[in-house]
């Protein structure tokens, strides 16, 4: 597919005075050039997408409780220039939305950079990368200023604040700093290949649209069992009104066990769904009968998400199949698609 004539053949993409220093290098350059800084493996073909790189309306800001620290956080998303993609901006330490600073943590994504570290960002990241919001400066404040760690809110367990957040203040086309356009790259799958560790696993197949096909299993938990949910093509509607809203979950039986081990500390009926191995689940109702399993699907397009770059598209176009899986596996499968391993 070629570019479609509107879309500039010179990609700017200098930085603006809040790009992470990784970005500070950047400078005007052609679409081929721009291809080329593209992290890639014969794995991936970068293609056109026929759209324009996006960015937020306007500023948004949401303070609420972490799910793990149980502190207090504030964060604010500005709009951001075409080709910066988003990043985290905490205490003037930038911190890239990339798999090149991810490091694995129990049950949620973190960012780590210089010792900065963020925490629980795949809710956030999902919602930017599912609406589209390609660009953005992502502010992030705690209460206690000597911290080096904060945790993105929970609010009620799901990506549903995010989105709602989004749609009120609205996108509007990214440009740079000379005022030109982006087009929008995607990432397309070339062969069959895939991620494993013990019994889970995630693999992606070529395809020519975005699908998503995922899988748990909880044999001990009856109320949640062995669950399936299949996105055939997964669009921005479909992710407001079937994925975004899904709530986090735990095992009633492991909540002792998650808080001894200083997690969950802010965790609550209010912020995650709550089942029982002998009792079912203890909060209901679900908003899905296998929400779980949607909020999988949630976690995921979060996580894939750090294969952006330069305000590309993060998602794979593929279809992905997960069984079992969780941030670490998804995190790695970015790694695979980008030949780190």
């Amino acid at each position: 597919m070629s570019s479609s004539p509107e879309f500039p053949r010179i990609v700017s993409l200098r930085p603006s005075p809040h790009a992470s220093p990784s970005l500070q290098s950047l400078r005007s350059m052609t679409l081929a050039a721009a291809f080329n800084a593209f992290k890639s493996s014969n794995l991936i073909s970068w293609k056109h997408s026929g759209r324009l790189q996006q960015t937020l309306a306007g500023c948004i800001e949401r303070t609420g409780k972490a799910l793990h620290s149980g502190e207090v956080s504030t964060v604010k998303l500005w709009p951001e220039l075409a080709g910066q993609g988003r990043y985290f901006d905490f205490r003037s330490n930038l911190i890239p939305a990339s798999v090149d600073f991810a490091e694995e943590s129990p049950l949620c994504t973190t960012l780590c950079k210089n010792g900065f570290r963020i925490r629980t960002v795949e809710h956030l990241l999902s919602a930017l990368e599912a609406v589209g919001v390609d660009n953005c400066r992502i502010e992030i404040r705690n209460l206690n200023p000597e911290d080096h760690d904060v945790e993105v809110p929970i609010f009620d367990g799901s990506a549903k604040e995010w989105v709602k957040a989004i749609e009120q203040v609205g996108l509007k086309v990214a440009k740079d700093q000379s005022g030109n356009n982006c087009e929008k790259m995607a990432p397309y799958v070339n062969e069959p290949m895939h991620v494993w560790r013990s019994d889970s696993f995630v693999a992606a197949f070529p395809s020519q649209k975005v699908q998503i096909t995922y899988g748990i299993d909880f044999p001990q938990v009856h109320a949640i069992g062995c669950q399936w949910f299949s996105a055939v093509s997964l669009d921005n509607s479909l992710y407001s009104e079937q994925i975004a809203s899904s709530r986090t979950f735990c095992v009633y039986e492991e909540v002792e066990k998650m808080r001894n081990a200083g997690l969950i500390k802010g965790g609550s009926p209010e912020n995650a769904i709550i089942c029982s191995a002998s009792k079912g689940w203890v909060n209901p109702p679900l908003r899905f009968a296998d929400e779980p399993c949607r909020h999988k699907v949630l976690d995921l397009i979060g996580d894939l998400s750090l294969f952006a770059q330069f305000g590309s598209q993060g998602l794979p176009v593929a279809h992905i199949v997960a069984y079992k899986g969780g941030h670490a596996l998804h995190a790695d499968l970015v790694r695979r698609l980008s030949g780190m391993i």
